[in-house]
């Protein structure tokens, strides 16, 4: 599935990805491939998106804000105090701030 993150200032992230885990308002929650379609807003927190162990090619990261996780390698950090996400036809778009 595609990945976009939009900030105000920047296109953070647009690349496919394995898995993403959002901070929602009431909890944690994580999207996969072919997931129903969905909007919801989000909280502070950490994005984490899984990408692919073998076929990820790296992005323009602008922003600086990216950054690997310590624990593993295919995964990367993105931390926001919140946002709107919608997920449909294998895309998902997150707006965050």
């Amino acid at each position: 599935m595609r990945l976009q993150i939009v900030t105000p200032e920047y296109v953070v992230f647009d690349a496919e990805v394995d898995s993403v885990t959002l901070p929602g308002k009431d909890g944690e929650f994580q999207i996969l491939n072919n997931h129903a379609p969905i909007v919801a807003t989000l909280g502070e927190g950490t994005i984490k998106i899984k990408v692919h162990s073998k076929t990820f090619q790296d992005f323009d990261n602008k922003s600086g804000k990216v950054y690997h996780s310590p624990a593993d390698e295919h995964v990367f950090l993105f931390d926001i105090k919140g946002g709107v996400l919608e997920m449909n036809n294998n895309v998902v778009s997150v707006l965050a701030s």
